[in-house]
């Protein structure tokens, strides 16, 4: 078992070989993926990947970059389009104050909107935050408090501080192929002591290849290789963290479990 819970298979460097590459991932271990998106133009097409694909699911959102061009996606549309089947989250969303592609207060709004969906939609919501990481607790923990939810930050990199916060919420905490980085020391030691009741890995496929496949597009058979690595961090077995993480997925994003 083997589950990579953040993935775009219909970014430019999968989906001209989409099929190829979901065969590579099954060749590997790879039991289930999904195929996020991050703005409204893409909905149907990652929609309809996870209907050809009884192994790979979908979710709904605006990536905070895109936020400033979506100011219509509210939360009742995200709610009405995560009523299919195959859509099992919300996201991803959250902010990203590195690059400040979107107005930070739109961000925010945006980001309070895909809480609200996950909250009434009862599906998980996928968090996405860069140099934000106070912002993005608080606005967590004050949605909370108004109606509880459920969510994964992906593709950790921020510090324990954050991470101690998100896991307070009961969040999870997703590990993508940066572990495998020679200079990410700081989050190899994060990594090793999450709960591991908590968690989840991912490609953010085509980013973030993994080592030994720095330099190429990355895709969701690599997670097997971060799986590899994350074990050895953790003294762990490999076989035993495929097991445990693709089990987290699932518990986590239970409208897989009806498929």
């Amino acid at each position: 078992m083997l589950a990579d819970s953040h993935c775009h298979l219909n970014y430019k460097g999968l989906v001209e070989e989409q099929q190829a590459v979901l065969e590579r991932a099954r060749a590997r271990g790879v039991t289930a993926m999904l195929n996020i998106a991050t703005r409204e133009s893409e909905w149907d097409a990652v929609l309809a990947t996870a209907e050809r694909a009884p192994d790979v699911w979908a979710t709904v959102g605006i990536h905070p970059h895109e936020a400033d061009q979506h100011p219509h996606v509210d939360t009742a549309k995200l709610v009405e389009r995560a009523r299919h089947p195959r859509v099992v989250g919300i996201g991803e969303s959250g902010l990203d104050y590195h690059y400040d592609h979107s107005d930070r207060a739109r961000q925010q709004a945006s980001f309070r909107a895909h809480i609200a969906a996950a909250r009434q939609a009862g599906v998980p919501i996928v968090v996405h935050t860069r140099d934000a990481e106070d912002d993005t607790a608080a606005i967590m923990r004050e949605e909370m408090e108004e109606g509880a939810y459920t969510g994964v930050i992906h593709c950790f990199t921020a510090g324990a501080d954050f991470a101690r916060k998100a896991l307070d919420l009961g969040m999870y905490i997703s590990i993508s192929g940066i572990v495998t980085f020679r200079n990410a020391t700081d989050l190899q030691a994060i990594a090793a002591t999450l709960p591991r009741e908590r968690l989840l890995i991912e490609t953010d496929a085509p980013f973030l290849a993994p080592v030994p496949h720095r330099g190429k597009p990355g895709e969701p058979a690599f997670v097997a290789d971060t799986a590899t690595y994350l074990a050895k961090l953790r003294g762990e077995e490999t076989e035993d963290l495929q097991r445990y993480t693709a089990e987290n997925f699932y518990s986590l994003f239970a409208k897989t479990r009806s498929r």
